[in-house]
């Protein structure tokens, strides 16, 4: 591998066996989807996903050409928003509303808050044996600025009954099949997280209207959950007196199993649980991986870290595959369920192969593994290290 990279891989001694070097493990493919940045690189055209590498997420607010693209199904053509509504209903809801997005904008108080959206699958391409679905690598996270009105005043608005708990959504993106009976995805959040003050229905990001393969012109956005609890191109949600049953609430999707399992294990659907509250997460987006860099200077290296609800707390950095971490400074969130933001100084000891990983340690005490935490079936919750390669010289 050495002679592949071109430079001794100094510290291969403590290199993880059976893992390659980063610099052998990137891709450079990438397609065009209309509003984003063509540095996205596309997993899935039907439906459309697309993830965004590392070093394109360095900013501090993610862009909205810049936010990775996870559809389930087809999303709506040709959207009137002047003539958008959403309905609030179900079994649990006192009064059963519809408003068109005019009343939802001039009735309720707007907010805009920071917050942090990633996919569930992000990572799943580490998994071995291989999972099935899109082979996110890294890039199914970013942190805009949403702006909306609380979901909960919206829900009080109509009144909660007493045995509510679970919300539910449905969207106006089409099943693949075709067949209008058939909903792409509806899944929803237990009524705890539905109440929170950052739990948004949204209509802008960073201050302009939502991107169209990001739910134009309404969704929610539910920060430090998987994104799939966000229901794009929204037009009803549901207060339930059950755990919502929607598609893709069922089965094994979105759930991991309850107890840990060996790789390759079949697991039952009774023994899968429902992810909620996403683990603690780091990304290193500056440098970009594969950087050559001269002995003679310190190399700056930044990103970003996240914990689901938690914040993190602490932030080390290795430039040894891991027998030493260094401490290094981490921002506070600038409001709940935002990313944080980190940057550090390092110095190489001679001329060679490095790799940089990063590690972060939320709130709880709890850090993010090496490698791989543990297999489950579908491929959810992939935490580990981020890593870049670098080349001094």
């Amino acid at each position: 591998m050495s002679t592949i990279l071109g430079a001794e891989i100094v510290f291969s001694r403590f290199m993880p066996s059976g893992m390659i070097p980063a610099a052998l493990a990137q891709t450079a493919e990438n397609f065009i989807i209309e509003g984003k940045h063509p540095g996205l690189l596309v997993l899935n055209d039907r439906p459309i996903n697309a993830e965004t590498p590392p070093h394109l997420l360095n900013d501090s607010v993610t862009p909205a050409n810049k936010l990775f693209v996870r559809n389930n199904g087809i999303p709506p053509q040709n959207v009137d928003s002047e003539n958008w509504t959403l309905t609030i209903g179900g079994e649990s809801v006192r009064d059963s509303k519809t408003y068109t997005l005019a009343e939802l904008k001039k009735k309720f108080k707007h907010h805009t808050y920071q917050l942090t959206l990633e996919c569930g699958g992000n990572g799943r391409s580490e998994f071995n044996p291989p999972a099935k679905g899109n082979q996110w690598t890294t890039g199914a996270v970013g942190c805009p600025k949403w702006t909306g009105i609380r979901l909960k005043d919206v829900l009080l608005d109509c009144g909660i009954k007493d045995d509510a708990v679970y919300i539910g959504y449905h969207g106006a993106d089409s099943h693949l099949s075709g067949d209008p009976s058939k909903a792409a995805i509806s899944r929803g959040v237990p009524m705890s997280k539905a109440l929170e003050d950052e739990s948004l229905i949204a209509w802008a990001m960073n201050g302009e209207d939502l991107p169209v393969m990001n739910g134009f012109p309404l969704r929610l956005v539910f920060g430090g959950w998987p994104a799939s609890t966000g229901g794009k191109w929204l037009t009803g949600i549901d207060i339930r007196n059950k755990v919502h049953d929607g598609t893709k609430m069922t089965g094994s999707a979105y759930r991991v199993p309850c107890k840990t399992v060996a790789p390759g294990t079949k697991v039952a659907d009774e023994d899968m649980c429902i992810i909620h509250n996403m683990p603690v997460k780091s990304l290193i987006t500056f440098p970009k991986s594969g950087v050559l860099h001269s002995l003679k200077q310190t190399l700056s290296v930044n990103g970003h870290a996240w914990a689901g609800d938690k914040e993190v707390s602490g932030m080390q950095v290795s430039i040894d595959f891991g027998q030493t971490w260094y401490d290094i400074a981490i921002s506070k969130p600038v409001n709940r369920n935002a990313w944080q933001h980190w940057n550090t100084e390092l110095e190489f000891p001679k001329a060679g192969y490095y790799e940089v990983w990063a590690k972060a340690t939320d709130s709880d005490g709890t850090a993010q593994p090496m490698i791989l935490p543990g297999w489950n079936p579908k491929g959810y919750l992939n935490n580990a290290c981020h890593r870049i390669a670098v080349k001094v010289v």
